[in-house]
């Protein structure tokens, strides 16, 4: 069955200061514009920036974690792969931004023994657009 158009809930999520730093601890990014308000603010930002891959973090604690995707698009969580992963910004995102999150598959493609589902998830801060990330999923089949 073709999942292009399914869509998924994400709970809105506030961006906070110890959620940046778990994360670029987690990642070893030692860019102190993440964890040093002075900093980020020194180097132009109005409060600490979110890491170019942050927005994983916004999705999984909003909802739209691995569990929840194995389930909603029915697939078999041993024989799938993260594939392509793209961030396009149109606005930093910062501690403290609430942000929303609408999610859909755009694309579901059966290659050969693959079925490649593309999931975009629009991320907005008061009803603006700052974000849109796209990712494939793939899953193989025996």
């Amino acid at each position: 069955m073709n999942k292009t158009g399914l869509t998924f809930s994400i709970d809105s999520f506030i961006v906070e200061r110890g959620k940046i730093k778990e994360f670029v601890l987690a990642i070893g990014d030692e860019n102190p514009i993440y964890k040093d308000l002075s900093y980020a603010k020194e180097m132009g930002y109005k409060d600490i920036p979110i890491p170019p891959t942050f927005p994983t973090v916004i999705e999984m604690w909003g909802g739209l974690d691995f569990e929840t995707i194995i389930q909603e698009l029915e697939l078999d969580p041993l024989m799938v792969l993260h594939g392509e992963q793209e961030y396009e910004y149109l606005d930093e995102i910062y501690a403290g931004d609430t942000i929303s999150c609408s999610a859909k598959v755009t694309a579901h493609v059966k290659k050969r023994r693959m079925d490649i589902i593309t999931i975009e998830v629009v991320y907005k801060r008061d009803c603006e657009v700052v974000l849109i990330s796209r990712s494939n999923i793939i899953e193989r089949k025996g």
